[in-house]
């Protein structure tokens, strides 16, 4: 058991830390680099110590590497002390010690439901990173996991980075306003909504080039893509529709269509992705000609409480110079549609534009638009709407633009809050089993089951 301290703290802080209401965190077997981005803040009342159960191994130096780097940054350090157990019975530790009272789960998706399953039944709160189920069978342990949280009065929450991001939070101020209309049905040829988003497999976390743990690239480990980033698109859809509604999986849901198709990856971008100079045994039943081909992609046609909606996820190795992951997003209503754009005309940036109806009587309509704009100017000072050739473009301050790496203390903030209130929203838990309901049963439909 080792403690690490970076960077300089005060006798107030270590006071504080000792203060026996103060949350306590725990971060187990932390493979994924969004466990590390929790902490790239501090957080009132939370304890600066951080308990870490893991194995030893090149995903916990690449963990205890990133929280360093906040500990040690010149502008507004952290300063976390991780306490860190590696031996072998790691989890039995986490649950035998609890050392803390909120687990923090971000790493392999084949181990994360038993993890949240055995951290509520010790009594435990959970904050998972998405996904927190990859098939059906984790998605029916995840249901009772949520059974155990609810009588223990637990809170189990996923990180849904997504919702923080403000040309999403626009946008869903805007389809409920007048100009907007109502929803269209829609259908699978022409959807209601769609959200498309691309990701890559190599770029820069916090300034550094990402080194992915190899099962990363292993669909029965990190899940197909139509059961991973999906989960943030579904939530989307539902978060943006039927906002603070409580959704009934087993009535409001029928998935349509579903498909999953390959990624090509030769050995020279697995090692750049990787640092790993040979593919190991666990992928080579997926390597063909020295190219690895998982499951990466994936989309899905659904129906939720009548409305069409499309999402598809699409996994690059590497996005091209100056640009991103990127996310494209139309929600069309019966007098307007807002769209999210984020390709060359836009600098790679996410932009939001609202579209009136063809043959839409144009004054009538921006009256009827800038009377809205003065409702979203109350929670929003400083949004404007720009004229453009086919409608509007919403311009947005810089100060809301908040980078994707930062959206996760957001996160934390608002999982935290609800942490102090006992309680969370009473959609969000029905909302959580919904939305993992699609993306495994859509998943059974893309593999013909």
């Amino acid at each position: 058991m080792t403690i690490i301290a970076v960077g300089c703290t005060s006798k107030m802080d270590q006071s504080a830390s000792q203060s026996r209401d103060k949350i306590k965190l725990i971060t187990l077997d932390p493979g994924h680099f969004h466990s590390a981005l929790v902490q790239k803040s501090m957080y009132e009342n939370v304890d600066s110590v951080v308990h870490l159960y893991a194995p030893e191994g090149k995903e916990l130096k690449s963990h205890l590497s990133l929280v360093e780097g906040y500990n040690s940054r010149e502008e507004n350090p952290t300063f976390w002390k991780e306490k860190i157990y590696t031996g072998p019975d790691f989890l039995d530790k986490m649950l035998s010690e609890k050392a803390g009272n909120v687990v923090i789960l971000a790493g392999n998706n084949k181990m994360k439901t038993d993890y949240i399953a055995k951290s509520v039944e010790a009594g435990l709160h959970v904050l998972a990173d998405k996904p927190m189920a990859i098939d059906l069978d984790g998605f029916h342990k995840l249901v009772k996991a949520f059974e155990i949280a609810e009588k223990n009065k637990l809170l189990l929450y996923d990180i849904m980075t997504e919702r923080y991001e403000i040309n999403t939070m626009l946008q869903k101020e805007f389809v409920h306003l007048l100009a907007f209309g109502q929803l269209e049905k829609g259908s699978p040829e022409n959807p209601s909504v769609t959200k498309v988003s691309v990701h890559h497999f190599y770029k820069n976390v916090s300034g550094k080039p990402l080194v992915r743990p190899s099962w990363f690239f292993d669909v029965k480990q990190q899940g197909e893509g139509i059961t991973d980033i999906t989960t943030h698109l579904v939530d989307l859809v539902q978060w943006e529709c039927f906002p603070n509604q409580i959704l009934d999986y087993k009535k409001d849901i029928e998935i349509v269509s579903a498909k999953r198709w390959q990624t090509s990856i030769n050995a020279a971008q697995f090692e750049k992705a990787t640092k790993e100079k040979e593919y190991p045994d666990f992928l080579k039943a997926d390597v063909k000609n020295g190219v690895l081909s998982p499951y990466s992609n994936g989309e899905i046609n659904y129906r939720l409480k009548g409305i069409h909606a499309k999402i598809s996820v699409t996994w690059d190795f590497q996005a091209p110079e100056g640009t991103g992951d990127t996310h494209f997003s139309v929600m069309r209503g019966t007098k307007a549609s807002v769209i999210i754009k984020q390709g060359k005309e836009q600098n790679f940036k996410p932009a939001l534009y609202i579209e009136p109806r063809e043959n839409t009587d144009i004054l009538s309509f921006e009256k009827v638009l800038m009377a809205d704009l003065k409702q979203v100017q109350k929670q929003y000072p400083g949004v404007e709407l720009k004229k453009i050739a086919k409608g509007w473009e919403v311009i947005i301050p810089d100060s809301y633009k908040v980078s994707h790496e930062d959206h996760f203390a957001q996160v934390t903030k608002k999982y935290l809050q609800y942490l102090k209130e006992g309680a969370l929203p009473l959609w969000e838990v029905p909302n959580m089993i919904a939305k993992y309901y699609t993306t495994t049963k859509a998943r059974e439909i893309a593999l013909g089951l």
